[in-house]
């Protein structure tokens, strides 16, 4: 059985909820749902959608780096919008980050996530080399 590598932040969620930023199984990597917010667990990019979006990115990349892995592994991304009319200002960060990575997507409206203020949640899955 491949060994798990579990990738933690310490972010006062990880207990609360019973998770942890990203698993990894052999080669397959999967990252949380990925919020906006900085080391404290402040919110980042205020009313902001393409700000978030950057931040929610730079937080997945750092746990990939982490667990082995870059951007460049990931074959899948999810996006979590709290406003779907606001989509292109999230695209615009996806678009930036992935555009020659290509990873299938979704971006789906919800009507709220877990803290005030934030607009956008992204989660990516990868796949690297067991080498």
């Amino acid at each position: 059985m491949a060994t798990k590598k579990l990738v933690r932040t310490g972010t006062k969620w990880e207990p609360l909820v019973g998770y942890c930023r990203a698993v990894r199984v052999g080669p397959h990597i999967a990252v949380s749902g990925s919020a906006p917010v900085d080391e404290e667990g402040q919110l980042v990019g205020p009313n902001d959608p393409y700000l978030q979006a950057k931040r929610c990115i730079k937080i997945i990349a750092a746990a990939l780096e982490e667990a082995g892995a870059g951007l460049e592994n990931v074959v899948r991304t999810r996006m979590f919008v709290t406003d779907i009319s606001r989509w292109e200002e999230v695209a615009r960060a996806h678009q930036e980050a992935f555009a020659d990575i290509t990873p299938a997507t979704s971006m789906v409206e919800v009507s709220r996530l877990i803290g005030d203020g934030m607009l956008v949640e992204i989660e990516a899955d990868a796949i690297v080399s067991d080498s």
